[in-house]
């Protein structure tokens, strides 16, 4: 069977705005619903384990309640806990909250190097693709140098108000280490495919991007 592991943040707090943040609940939940239709094992991990914290949770949305009944949340493990040789596919979610922890989680990076260098595939939306921005390979390249990608633009985080509040610009991040940067209009379906390397620009692009992991994933 074909398992795929869905990341998340553990980190809360938004800068020192005095906000929450989290993981965004429709970044995992979506991607979650495409994975377990095609009949995939899908598990999750967190940077910390335990509890991550959630953001833009949508009480209406039927996707999100059922992820939320069908998965365990309080006892996420972390990646040391994890064997990749288990795992198909590495799906970052994305939530303002994996800017501050994803691009120094290194047992979480290295379990997804692991996964791509065994023939996997290695997926992010939104600004999940900050896990990918210290994401080096066995030989010490970058996983994303030469790539092509999507991620949340410079252009949405102002839209949002962010700019000045996030640790640095993912977009500006990714093409720093080598990789080229795809940006659609503001909130716009974007997905990017790069062989077993799948990114999305933001939310709405979450559904897309799974479904892109899946045509990936039976390449």
């Amino acid at each position: 069977m074909t398992r795929v592991l869905i990341a998340l943040t553990s980190h809360s707090e938004l800068g020192d705005t005095g906000r929450k943040t989290g993981f965004y609940v429709s970044e995992a939940a979506e991607p979650w619903a495409v994975f377990t239709e095609a009949g995939y094992e899908v598990g999750l991990v967190s940077v910390a384990g335990g509890r991550p914290p959630v953001d833009g949770l949508d009480e209406n949305d039927p996707v999100q309640q059922k992820f939320l009944a069908a998965v365990d949340l309080e006892h996420t493990p972390v990646a040391a806990e994890l064997d990749a040789t288990a795992y198909d596919a590495i799906f970052f979610a994305g939530g303002h909250g994996t800017m501050w922890d994803f691009p120094s989680a290194d047992d979480l990076l290295k379990l997804a190097a692991d996964i791509y260098e065994r023939g996997g595939v290695v997926a992010a939306v939104c600004h999940g693709p900050s896990a990918l921005v210290n994401l080096k390979l066995s030989d010490g390249t970058y996983l994303i140098d030469g790539k092509n990608v999507a991620g949340f633009t410079n252009a949405e985080e102002a839209a949002v108000g962010l700019t000045d509040v996030v640790p640095f610009l993912l977009a500006d991040e990714l093409t720093a280490r080598g990789a080229i940067h795809h940006a659609a209009d503001n909130f716009a379906v974007q997905t990017v495919s790069d062989g077993r390397l799948v990114t999305g620009q933001n939310p709405q692009s979450a559904q897309l991007t799974a479904e892109t992991t899946v045509k990936a994933l039976a390449g």
